[in-house]
């Protein structure tokens, strides 16, 4: 969705930004798992990588068929995209352009995210001048797993206050 905002401007009318951060590859926590869990992975992918890391992202617990989904559908992807998506990942840094972002912007972060600290969400916030930060005080990573009914309702509030911006303009 950011690199979406920010190539074609014009079209978008407003932005969701959940649980992440425009310099992703800068944590080393984030290349150190990307070069210690990621990069070594080979087809099949094993079934306790995917397990840990669908948890990894979780703060409070789901209902288990969802993670057995979630960790289902992890297994369908090959090591190959998830190394792919990791290195695109580790390679984008957008905030020298956040600035350009003009558009309502919703940020979404759980406070016990381990991938996006509140410092990056602080600085997010600064950069982008629309933006405005909702956070989730028991959640993790996964907000919209662990609190889809807030998520779904901060997500309908949001686009509906763009709509209505958008009429009004």
């Amino acid at each position: 969705a950011l690199r979406f905002a920010l190539a074609h401007p014009s079209r978008v009318a407003g932005l969701v930004l959940a649980g992440t951060v425009p310099w992703f590859g800068q944590s080393p926590e984030v290349r150190a798992f990307y070069e210690e869990q990621i990069a070594p992975l080979a087809d099949p992918v094993p079934e306790d990588f995917a397990r840990g890391f669908q948890e990894s992202t979780l703060a409070q617990p789901i209902a288990a068929a969802m993670l057995e989904r979630f960790v289902a559908e992890s297994l369908k992807v090959p090591a190959q995209v998830w190394r792919a998506a990791f290195a695109g990942f580790i390679g984008d840094d957008f905030s020298p352009l956040l600035h350009a972002i003009e558009v309502p912007t919703l940020v979404v972060w759980g406070r016990h995210d381990g991938f996006c600290s509140a410092a990056d969400q602080q600085a997010m916030l600064g950069l982008i001048r629309t933006a405005r930060l909702v956070e989730y005080a028991d959640a993790g990573h996964a907000v919209h797993w662990e609190e889809p009914q807030r998520f779904a309702h901060d997500l309908t509030r949001f686009v509906h206050s763009v709509a209505a911006g958008a009429a009004i303009a």
